[in-house]
């Protein structure tokens, strides 16, 4: 069977210490969309753990390119 592996919401400190960049890195990279945009709950931004997982395999990609 192919199973979807289970994601997870986390919050921005969270994120913050996966990536190792700051809450201002983060939303600026945002802006210029080059980071995963975060999931609205009401007034909380969540974040796929999933996503800043493939986001960080991606810039890992780019540096053996």
């Amino acid at each position: 069977m192919n199973q979807k592996p289970l994601d997870r919401l986390i919050k921005i400190e969270e994120v913050m210490a996966q990536v190792g960049m700051g809450k201002t890195k983060i939303y600026e990279m945002l802006q210029f969309e080059e980071f995963p945009a975060p999931i609205k709950l009401g007034r909380y931004s969540r974040w796929s753990q999933i996503e800043i997982q493939n986001w960080i395999e991606e810039q890992k990609s780019k540096r053996a390119a």
